[in-house]
């Protein structure tokens, strides 16, 4: 049996390890617990423990459990999976972050589908750090690009960069992310996210900086 309380304590004290070790404070790391593919029961155990950021990658899955679980207004939800340009409304709408925006299309949709009353949707850009064909996210050259076509979406708020470098990524890979984190808040003042390290490389990630790591299964177990 799959105790979740558990398991996020578990996970917050390997957060609190990493950024010891990195000579960071703790609170200066969100944890972002990966639901995609689990019921909302275990959202809610996840919930009773304390959890209130939780990510998702599948639209009409997340939609669903976003409107069963519409009651707990604390609950921040991430989209960070690939998006398809008929899904940004759904997106735009159910949504308050957005990690994975590779193109300015499917940025400029979002902006358009995010309702004037509401706050500027959270976004950030992903970079393919390791230039992985089977990846998406824009190259780290077209990035500055990329930022400057959708600066003016009003209903976006640029928040920061996203990456999942390939498997067994070396150090300088996160390096590198953190580095262009660095340069390009400086032009954009309201960077202030790096999202990036998952339940493998989670130390690597927080030593480079990052402020939200994605974990899925050492929360809610393998995924079918």
């Amino acid at each position: 049996m799959i105790v979740i309380k558990d398991n996020i304590a578990q996970v917050e004290l390997q957060i609190s390890s990493a950024c010891q070790q990195a000579q960071r404070a703790a609170n200066e790391v969100t944890l972002l617990a990966v639901s995609k593919t689990k019921p909302a029961e275990m959202i809610l155990q996840a919930y009773d423990a304390g959890q209130r950021h939780f990510g998702e990658s599948y639209v009409q899955e997340a939609v669903d459990k976003i409107t069963r679980l519409q009651d707990k207004t604390d609950i921040t939800w991430h989209f960070i999976g690939p998006i398809q340009a008929n899904k940004t409304k759904l997106i735009a709408q159910h949504f308050s972050w957005v990690h994975s925006i590779d193109r300015a299309k499917v940025a400029k949709r979002l902006n358009a589908h995010r309702l004037a009353q509401d706050t500027p949707l959270n976004i950030c850009l992903q970079v393919n750090i390791s230039g992985e064909e089977s990846k998406a996210g824009v190259s780290p050259t077209e990035l500055p690009a990329l930022l400057a076509e959708i600066a003016d979406c009003q209903q976006l708020t640029i928040r920061g960069l996203m990456a999942i470098p390939e498997k067994n990524a070396p150090q300088a890979s996160f390096m590198q992310m953190q580095a262009l984190f660095t340069t390009l808040k400086k032009q954009y003042p309201s960077m202030d996210t790096l999202s990036m390290g998952m339940s493998a490389d989670m130390q690597l990630a927080i030593n480079a900086g990052a402020t939200i790591v994605r974990i899925g299964s050492a929360i809610f177990g393998a995924r079918r």
